[in-house]
Formats: C-alpha cells, sequence, structure tokens
C-alpha cells in the first residue's frame, strides 16, 4: 500500500516548477501503478500552451475558475470546479487560468517525476517504452 501526504510532497523531488504552473507529483512511474497522479496548481492570470504527444492527460478541477481553449477545433471550455476534462488525442491545448486553479491530473503512462513541458509544450516520450524490443 502506498500512502502519500501532499505536504510531504511539498518542497521535495516531488514538486516541480514550470513558469506558469507548480505540480506535486504524488504517484509516479517508479510506484508502478500504470498511472501518475499529480496534484497542479496553475498561477492566476497565466496561460500555459501544452500538447501531450507521448501521453494522455485526465485532469480535474477543485478549485478556481478558468478556460480551456482547444487549439485544433477552437472550441473553448469553462473550467471550475467539478470539471474533468480528458486529452484522449494528445490535443494541442491552452489552459487559461482566471484565477489560480488546482487541479488534480493523471497520466499515462506514467510520468518518472523529473519531466518539464519542452518548447513543444509536451513532455518527453519514456525512453523505456521507446526502446527497440530485443528479439533475444
Amino acid at each position: 500500500m502506498i500512502v502519500r501526504r501532499l505536504n510531504d510532497c511539498i518542497a521535495s523531488e516531488r514538486e516541480v516548477k514550470g513558469p506558469t504552473w507548480v505540480s506535486r507529483r504524488m504517484l509516479l512511474k517508479n510506484d508502478r501503478m500504470g498511472f501518475s497522479l499529480h496534484d497542479t496548481i496553475l498561477y492566476a492570470g497565466t496561460v500555459t500552451e501544452m500538447e501531450y504527444k507521448h501521453h494522455l492527460e485526465s485532469v480535474y478541477c477543485i478549485d478556481g475558475t478558468g478556460e480551456l481553449e482547444s487549439l485544433v477545433t477552437d472550441e473553448r471550455w469553462a473550467i471550475e470546479p467539478g470539471t474533468m476534462y480528458a486529452l484522449n488525442k494528445h490535443d494541442r491545448h491552452r489552459l487559461h487560468a482566471h484565477t489560480e486553479l488546482r487541479m488534480v491530473c493523471t497520466f499515462n503512462p506514467p510520468l518518472t517525476g523529473l519531466e518539464i513541458h519542452g518548447p513543444d509544450g509536451a513532455y518527453p516520450a519514456d525512453p523505456e517504452l521507446d526502446a527497440p524490443v530485443s528479439k533475444g
């Protein structure tokens, strides 16, 4: 059984910061659950552009307000507590944080914990998943 508290992740190696967000990574790849779980804050007044080319993500808003913008379809959705969205097609998107947003996120495949968004808004692929399979 794995038990972790958010306070144990804050100011530890499980806390990763970007220019518009901070992510507390509660479950990671080495926990061997098949997904990772993150408690993420997006700073008020920021816009974060993302496209997870190598991961599927689901996001559940637990606090704050914002707007999700699809850069594929130009659709927009209000984000508020109780809203969930899933990037099931590796959708390129922008998240506008009108107030501080607190989100619970899951990633598949799971993150290792050290990932940050690259210039294209994506996390890098997991090298273990992309390694050639030995036909030994």
